[in-house]
């Protein structure tokens, strides 16, 4: 059961809920963040209504001081920069204590990418004709296909497949809506798995709930395939061709956009294809790509690595 918190931090997380779509897994990393922060004001006799920026750079300096690394420190920092413009835009507080606390720098790291080829056996890999099997290609191949996130595959709908068009519906981060393009490896293997010898096999005879029976993906018992599940379905048949150390479902959502790249994508048709909101973090990829292309030419060209002259 989740610490209950302060009835403003509570009003807040259900405004993200509610009003923001935030996502179950961030609402629970910002109650943690919040009730942090709360049991250090109590023991630091600090009102939360009433913290100052000194307040809150004390408290920072605390999570450093106990080796909270950069991304939580910054995670926490968001959680009561929101947590406070809220109480503002609600009236509770006049002054907005976080205006002048910076996030910290966060190293901007290159995504991991799969190789083609390592991709292609890891899919061609999986060729048994069991439920699981044909429900494994699929999850690989929608996974790869379409670069999108863990969450978005295992919430489709039936629904979602919007027919003979090659299109598919996902929802994202904060329940945005876009439609990606489905190759035709993907579309084959989810035709197989939605065939008489796939899901209709691993159907209960009475689904326990709606969105289970409106589920693309399936678990063993019939239900809703979820986040967990699915995560263990790819490291389960990635282990199987020595790719257990590399592989996870974003790990084929980075492959899937630098291959995508690779090929002369336009940036901006990844982007949308991915659902990131600023082009920046496209970008990364970009210099992904571009760092492929150069090491490939060094190993390819006799004078890539002579000094030239004359």
């Amino acid at each position: 059961m989740p610490e209950p918190l302060s009835v403003g931090a509570e009003e807040y997380l259900s405004w993200l809920a509610v009003e923001k779509g935030r996502s179950r897994n961030t609402l629970l990393a910002y109650r943690r963040d919040i009730a942090t922060f709360e049991q250090w004001a109590e023991a630091e006799s600090v009102d939360t209504a009433a913290v100052g920026p000194d307040d809150l750079e004390r408290y920072l300096g605390d999570l450093r001081t106990l080796g909270r690394n950069p991304a939580s420190m910054a995670r926490a920092t968001t959680a009561l920069r929101g947590l406070y413009r809220f109480w503002v835009g609600e009236g509770d507080l006049v002054v907005d204590p976080t205006t002048d606390v910076r996030s910290p720098k966060l190293p901007r790291r290159l995504p991991k990418a799969l190789k083609e080829s390592q991709v292609i056996g890891l899919l061609d890999s999986v060729d048994g004709t069991e439920p699981v099997d044909l429900r494994d290609r699929a999850l690989l191949e929608v996974l790869y296909g379409t670069g999108a996130r863990i969450s978005e595959v295992v919430g489709l709908s039936l629904m979602d497949l919007t027919g003979d068009d090659g299109l598919l519906r996902v929802f994202g981060k904060g329940a945005k809506e876009r439609v990606v393009p489905l190759g035709g490896p993907a579309r084959a293997a989810l035709d197989r798995w939605l065939g008489s010898g796939g899901r209709p096999l691993m159907e209960p005879r009475q689904f326990a709930r709606r969105t289970d029976a409106e589920a693309v993906f399936l678990n063993v018992r019939g239900a809703r395939l979820s986040r967990q599940g699915a995560w263990a379905a790819v490291q389960g048949r990635a282990q199987r061709v020595g790719l257990g150390d590399v592989v996870s479902p974003h790990v084929l959502r980075h492959s899937c956009a630098s291959h995508m790249l690779a090929h002369g994508a336009d940036i901006r048709v990844v982007q949308e294809v991915l659902g990131h909101v600023s082009i920046a973090t496209t970008q990364i990829y970009t210099r992904l790509s571009q760092d492929h292309l150069r090491s490939s030419y060094e190993r390819a060209h006799p004078r890539a690595g002579g000094s030239g002259g004359r």
